[in-house]
């Protein structure tokens, strides 16, 4: 069994093993990473030698530190993405070499038809219809999303959605709200099968589903770093926020994983704070406080056009994955508008929690 874990701004594990009567044997521990003292890879394979085939992340965690010295120095890699690593071997996880990528980045639509989009296009993954699919986002107007488990009413300040023209929508994965407009943001989305996150935890695959992005950000001289649970910082701040929903396969079998991303590249912070509640406490905290403020830290930083960020990210994917043009079919997307229909811009799912 073979598996891999790229330890997120750090260096690639990789872990060969059998499992014999339940227990790992002939483990061999290997990875592009720095480790002092040099024999310190032979404690590491023999702490997992042997080790039931059933022990969790965390139980092999304590194994690898316990045979290590105290001295010893792990560089690029921790004892727990070792560990990580075993499980992805036992759970056959897949790799993102192991697909061909599907790029679908359309015209503009409209906010509810992108909450159906996400659904439909997971659901096909799931079932295996469609290849795992990046698809960047193109907002047609300016909108409230809102997490699957917020409340609409402690969120959104429903005078100011109505002067600024935002239109409120609730979309299918957890986490916070955001405010978007047609070219404040950039936003993109990761429906991918669920064998590529295996063996990871909830946590951890965020960072993983997250780190290709953080090396396009790198290419345009960002130095950008996961920050748990759920976001993208750089020294400015956070960049970006990530959410995730996982869709069950056909039958109740593997099913996919939706993980979709929003970055701020140029946001105008008095019309956020005039439409989202929380966000004027969360705002408050950094000193933005007065009118005209803007929350730019990708336009900024890059110097760039939102356009040309969105190219970069675009191919630094494709380089290092592969990515081929897509589109969505004539099949999803009608499946997609008779959600927007029946539940996306249904006041019973907008306001299932009030």
């Amino acid at each position: 069994m073979h598996g891999e874990y790229k330890v997120p701004g750090g260096k690639l594990v990789v872990v060969d093993l059998e499992v014999d009567d339940g227990l790992l044997k002939n483990v061999r521990v290997a990875g592009d990473f720095f480790l002092e003292p040099d024999d310190a890879i032979l404690l590491i394979d023999a702490a997992l030698e042997g080790a039931p085939a059933d022990t969790g992340t965390e139980g092999l965690t304590s194994r690898i530190v316990a045979a290590l010295p105290e001295s010893a120095v792990l560089f690029g890699f921790t004892a727990e993405s070792v560990a990580v690593a075993v499980r992805r071997a036992l759970a056959q996880a897949t790799d993102w070499r192991d697909y061909d990528w599907q790029l679908i980045h359309d015209a503009p639509q409209s906010p509810a038809l992108h909450m159906a989009l996400d659904e439909v296009i997971t659901g096909e993954v799931a079932a295996g219809r469609r290849p795992p699919t990046l698809r960047v986002w193109q907002w047609d107007s300016p909108a409230v999303i809102i997490g699957s488990f917020q409340s609409l009413r402690n969120e959104v300040d429903p005078e100011g959605a109505a002067r600024h023209g935002a239109t409120v929508v609730r979309r299918i994965s957890g986490g916070g709200a955001m405010f978007a407009e047609p070219r404040s943001t950039i936003t993109y989305s990761l429906a991918v099968p669920e064998s590529l996150v295996s063996g990871l935890s909830f946590a951890d695959s965020y960072a993983y589903l997250d780190d290709w992005v953080l090396g396009a950000l790198g290419d345009m001289g960002i130095k950008a770093w996961y920050q748990p649970l759920n976001d993208i910082a750089t020294d400015m701040g956070k960049v970006a926020g990530a959410a995730q929903k996982r869709v069950v396969g056909p039958d109740g079998g593997p099913g996919a994983v939706l993980h979709h991303v929003t970055m701020a590249y140029d946001i105008d912070a008095d019309k956020m704070l005039d439409i989202l509640r929380i966000g004027r406490e969360k705002l408050s905290d950094k000193g933005t406080k007065s009118a005209k403020k803007r929350v730019d830290p990708l336009r900024r930083q890059t110097g760039l056009p939102r356009e040309a960020v969105i190219e970069r990210m675009i191919e630094s994917f494709r380089g290092r994955y592969g990515l081929t043009d897509g589109e969505v079919t004539d099949e999803e997307m009608a499946r997609a508008r008779d959600l927007v229909r029946t539940k996306f811009q249904n006041d019973e799912w907008t306001a299932r929690v009030p």
